[in-house]
């Protein structure tokens, strides 16, 4: 018996990659769904690449469109990347390394994807707990989204259709860092493969060019935070450190 798609969307970060070998854990057939938006950190290209190769998705898919166009973010325009903030200045307020609408764009590739597939699963990494403020991390947006699912689609309307509904999954929405890392580590994913940073450095190494993190942004203070207290030693390389 056919094991049943799943699109899941990969960025090449800790929290996608875990919930990519939780949907291949499942028996799904994975078929990954990564970026090129014009972000800053293409290096996470690379990663997703590395990723979706060693857990053996079906097919890893790089859309590529521009939200230079927009600006409006630190990872798509000249905003700086904010840096060295503490846990307390993290909790409120939107920073800004939040992409407009970033979360409903991807998800909408991902379920246009899965019409395509017949598929009624997609997967997302996103993350209510550790995470910097971003609107559409939340539940309350996940839930709206996958109504708007199901109603936008050909399933949801047309008679003599398919009646399954489209299931927007987020098995780490509710977890730590620290929960995500070891329930990655627990499945296999290799976290060197990995990053996280927004604003990544390029130096030279003995074998040519390395991006390092900077281990200053929100994204590498949470991931470090979540691997201290994982009581794991993060296997990446970063800058200074």
């Amino acid at each position: 018996m056919t094991a049943r798609p799943a699109v899941v969307l990969l960025s090449g970060g800790l929290d996608s990659a875990t919930v990519l070998a939780i949907a291949a854990g499942q028996g799904y057939r994975v078929h990954a769904l990564s970026f090129r938006y014009g972000q800053r950190h293409v290096h996470e290209l690379e990663a997703a690449a590395r990723v979706a190769q060693r857990l053996g998705v079906h097919r890893h898919v790089v859309v590529d469109f521009d939200l230079r166009t927009f600006g409006g973010s630190a990872l798509t325009g000249e905003l700086p990347v904010p840096k060295d903030r503490s846990a307390g200045e993290m909790s409120h307020g939107i920073p800004a390394t939040y992409v407009p609408a970033r979360n409903t764009i991807f998800l909408s590739f991902a379920l246009a994807w899965a019409e395509t597939l017949q598929c009624d699963d997609i997967f997302i990494g996103v993350n209510a707990l550790d995470y910097s403020g971003y609107p559409d991390c939340r539940p309350e947006f996940i839930a709206a989204f996958e109504e708007v699912a199901n109603l936008a689609t050909r399933a949801g309307v047309e008679p003599g259709t398919d009646d399954s509904r489209i299931r927007v999954h987020t098995p780490l929405i509710m977890l730590t860092k620290a929960e995500i890392i070891t329930r990655g580590r627990a499945l296999g994913v290799d976290h060197a493969l990995t990053t996280s940073c927004y604003d990544p450095i390029l130096r030279p190494v003995g074998d040519g060019p390395r991006w390092l993190a900077c281990g200053h942004c929100d994204s590498c203070l949470l991931r470090l935070k979540g691997f201290a207290e994982a009581g794991l030693t993060d296997p990446i390389a970063y800058a200074g450190r």
